[in-house]
């Protein structure tokens, strides 16, 4: 037993080696939280050190919130992404108050990063409330929302949780409130339709004065200042001294009225964040919005078969590497019963673990992002289902065949291979396209971790708060979910035919 599990940690971990792409030295690799700025300020950055770079840079969008990206840059999986200097201060650096430049340039060069650029904008945290309802109650501040115990707040649930977020600011205010989490995109929606009173901004989010939403005052001064700027791994400037010497010009050149045209672009025009960096970069930003995207045009974007190649790979090698796992597990052990008990227990004591809560371990384990923990997740989720549908097919095989068999002199090998499992075949098969269906749906969550695949449209559409974008992304999976189990009943009819199980 011993030997089988080691051998599955082996399998696996190779395979995340195999998954991870191997970066070529000369590849500069930005990073971006999930949240609209972040897209942008990814994009901006690429394109602004592009010209002197040798190879075009790696974008990995969306890879979640400040714990994932921190990991992704500490663990070389990234080499920048645009952070906050507050945020460096109070949750990475965890200090009890904001620090300077060159106090946090001190305390991060031991783990080999550092801090540069400041972009020229503070984007902070603040709550706001609906401008009307804020009126009505003469509510003006952060402080006045303790005399109203009833309001509901919702709040994302990094903020929640953040050490600089709601705990400490719900002691500061002495606030009563129980706050809701909820996704920071979706929150706008719920205070507009008037489901919620409070809601954590950012303050260069777009709709901020679209939705006429009142930013409290932080009459305390609780929140430190959170000046962008970029952290980067301290090698990068010897790596690529030419990109460098360029991104030292975006020193000061984005304001907050700059940051929050770009995002009104993205949030209320629909336009691509690649396009947005583009025309901030030649200063060609319009005053007003470009026409919306149609959903038949999010559907049939110019990702679409880049996102579907990678949706397709990861499904495949995935429920491929389940089964070579699997079924030499579920023959092995099915004579064996409390070893099959322990297996199939196993497999689907994995089960229950929440796929995010699963990548975010497989993160920290491998050291990585990407392909490889998303990789080794589906293929964890693909084992029971495989496994156990080989047992079940192996128990159905009459015994009488079985003692058939072996009157006629053959093998446990050769009774294996040419009664038993083709016999269990059905069954089997059946189990692998149960797989495969779980796949393509769990596969959706693997673009949180910036492996691609439809779900990145989908991760980006809730950033956006975009229910266009969000079906762009949607569609396509059930899509091919739909084809999958087209093909697995051709499949099947094709293989009773061939038994003789069927006219």
């Amino acid at each position: 037993m011993l030997r089988t599990m080691k051998l599955i940690a082996t399998t696996l971990l190779a395979l995340a080696a195999i998954a991870m792409p191997a970066h070529a030295a000369d590849t500069l690799r930005v990073g971006s939280k999930r949240f609209t700025e972040s897209y942008i300020l990814a994009e901006v950055i690429a394109q602004q050190a592009a010209p002197a770079l040798p190879a075009p840079a790696e974008v990995k969008q969306g890879l979640g919130n400040t714990a994932i990206v921190y990991e992704a840059l500490h663990s070389g999986s990234i080499d920048l992404y645009p952070e906050y200097a507050g945020t460096i201060s109070l949750e990475i650096l965890k200090n009890a108050k904001p620090m300077s430049l060159s106090e946090m340039n001190r305390a991060l060069a031991p783990l080999g990063l550092g801090a540069a650029v400041p972009l020229g904008f503070n984007d902070g945290y603040a709550l706001a409330m609906r401008e009307d309802e804020a009126k009505r109650l003469g509510i003006r501040t952060v402080g006045d929302l303790a005399r109203h115990p009833e309001l509901k707040l919702g709040l994302s649930n990094e903020f929640i949780g953040r050490a600089d977020g709601w705990p400490g600011l719900a002691r500061a205010y002495s606030l009563p409130q129980q706050p809701r989490g909820l996704d920071h995109g979706l929150a706008y929606d719920a205070i507009a339709a008037k489901q919620i009173d409070v809601m954590d901004i950012y303050t260069t989010d777009a709709k901020i004065e679209h939705l006429h939403l009142l930013s409290l005052a932080d009459d305390r001064n609780y929140f430190p200042r959170y000046d962008a700027l970029l952290l980067y791994r301290l090698d990068l400037p010897q790596r690529f001294p030419a990109a460098w010497a360029a991104l030292q010009k975006l020193g000061g050149r984005i304001d907050e009225k700059a940051m929050i045209a770009m995002n009104a672009k993205a949030e209320l025009g629909g336009q691509k964040f690649d396009r947005i960096a583009h025309d901030f970069l030649a200063s060609t930003t319009a005053a007003t919005l470009a026409a919306r995207p149609s959903l038949w045009q999010r559907l049939a974007g110019d990702d679409f078969w880049r996102l579907t190649a990678q949706h397709l790979a990861l499904v495949a090698a995935s429920v491929t590497v389940a089964a070579l796992i699997a079924i030499p597990l579920g023959v092995w052990s099915f004579p064996h019963r409390r070893a099959r008990a322990f297996l199939l227990g196993a497999a689907g004591l994995l089960q229950t673990v929440p796929s995010l809560a699963l990548l975010a371990i497989l993160i920290s384990l491998l050291g990585a992002i990407g392909v490889g923990p998303a990789l080794v997740a589906l293929t964890l989720y693909a084992v029971l289902p495989i496994m156990r549908n080989c047992v079940t097919g192996l128990a159905e095989v009459p015994e009488g065949l079985r003692q058939a068999a072996t009157a006629l002199g053959m093998t446990d090998s050769q009774r294996l291979r040419t009664v038993e499992l083709p016999l269990a075949l059905p069954t089997l098969l059946a189990g692998i396209r149960i797989a495969t269906s779980i796949a393509i749906g769990t596969a959706t969550i693997a673009a949180f971790v910036g492996a691609g695949g439809y779900g990145e449209r989908i991760v980006t559409g809730l950033a956006l708060n975009d229910s266009d974008l969000l079906l762009a992304g949607a569609i396509p999976a059930a899509g091919l979910a739909l084809a999958s189990e087209l093909l697995f009943e051709w499949a099947e009819r094709v293989l009773r035919r061939g038994t003789g199980s069927s006219a």
